[in-house]
């Protein structure tokens, strides 16, 4: 193999919904698919075995700004890459550091060179270019890393968003140049995938996603500056406008969303990849994502509910144990309460996903879509 390749295996006839296969060199992925987030060499509160055996996650995303600043490149190239470092052998996707410029925005300065920030961990100043970005995921070993690029914050005026995304479509040549000065570090292929910008401006989406198409064949294409405070509808049209431009025969990597229902929305509108911290964040703070709606389990109705979690998860904890168990594991503060609850917000992610596709797969994908978004957008 000498690059990640995309198999199209159904096309759903009432939506844009797609089921494929991506292919790596570190194992197959199946379409659509969601990726957890690890953002600093670890999906925080979940061990490496567990995301593979119990959650089925079949690809993983790391963050390219923090993994520069520590374990940093040096120590990684040492290790063998990312994969070897933390023990994880199916596939990774590098996010470029884009984002984290945007979120630190009273600590960087955007130039046409690139971007000097100050770390948020000691205050020390670094530059990323998008040469250098490029040459940090060679040193993380990502099977699919992302080109350089600036997201605008919305709402954002439309002369700065022109602006934006041809710096951005500026950088993308940049990163392509390095790409192909460079090579993969630890002998297997790697991906670079452009990122469509453009705010909330149709026309700007759509200039951008053909930019990216017209400037050479890439092996996928994602969509950024999305979720990111713009109303929900305005990110699926122009998400919707962005995929009835990219390739058909490419996977397309929605950034950042989001919640199920964005999932299921997006996925009708074509797109193959997701990524969000939604999950374990919310994990994190006692929020559930079930069939039935959004828990929160330091609501005092759960302390006496003695049901399982999802008596038909095959998550063995979800069957082992209590909403009443749960609920009292956050109103102690045990450790175990977000553990479980990112357990079982990952593994409901992607069984969402891989219920998703059997429905494309079978036909069946808008109708049920119709049926299981209402029950999804509930609040317990």
């Amino acid at each position: 193999m000498h690059t990640i390749e995309f198999e199209l295996e159904h096309t759903d006839t009432s939506t844009r919904a797609r089921a494929g296969t991506l292919h790596t060199a570190h194992g197959d992925i199946p379409t659509p698919m969601f990726m957890p987030v690890g953002t600093q060499a670890t999906v925080k509160a979940v061990r490496q075995e567990s995301l593979r055996d119990e959650v089925g996650a079949r690809i993983i995303l790391g963050n390219t700004y923090h993994l520069y600043l520590r374990p940093g490149r040096s120590l990684l190239e040492s290790a063998g890459g990312l994969h070897a470092f933390m023990g994880w052998d199916r596939p990774i996707l590098t996010d470029s550091g884009g984002y984290q410029v945007f979120s630190l925005s009273d600590r960087r300065k955007i130039r046409e060179e690139g971007v000097t920030f100050s770390s948020h961990i000691d205050g020390s100043r670094h530059v990323f270019s998008p040469e250098s970005v490029v040459d940090a995921q060679r040193s993380i070993g990502a099977d699919i890393c992302m080109a350089f690029d600036e997201c605008p914050p919305y709402p954002c005026d439309e002369t700065y968003l022109v602006q934006s995304m041809h710096r951005t479509h500026r950088w993308l040549d940049r990163c392509l140049a390095r790409w192909d000065e460079t090579e993969p570090l630890y002998g297997y292929p790697q991906a670079l995938f452009p990122i469509v910008q453009g705010g909330t401006i149709a026309g700007l989406r759509e200039e951008s996603a053909r930019y990216i198409v017209e400037r050479r064949p890439c092996e996928g294409y994602a969509i950024g500056g999305l979720s990111v405070g713009e109303p929900t509808d305005m990110m699926y049209e122009m998400c919707g406008r962005v995929c009835s431009i990219l390739p058909s025969n490419k996977p397309r990597y929605l950034m950042g969303v989001g919640t199920p229902v964005n999932l299921l929305e997006n996925i009708a509108l074509g797109v193959d990849l997701f990524d969000c911290v939604m999950p374990t964040r919310n994990a994190r703070n006692g929020m559930l994502f079930t069939w039935n709606g959004v828990i929160n389990l330091k609501n005092a109705r759960w302390r006496g509910n003695f049901d399982q979690l999802d008596a038909e998860s095959a998550l063995a904890s979800d069957r082992n144990y209590s909403f009443a168990y749960m609920a009292h594991l956050f109103q102690t503060g045990e450790m175990l309460g977000p553990q479980l609850a990112s357990l079982h917000n990952l593994h409901f992610y992607i069984d969402l996903v891989s219920q998703a596709r059997s429905h494309i797969v079978n036909g069946t994908f808008d109708g049920w879509k119709k049926v299981i978004i209402p029950l999804l957008e509930q609040r317990l």
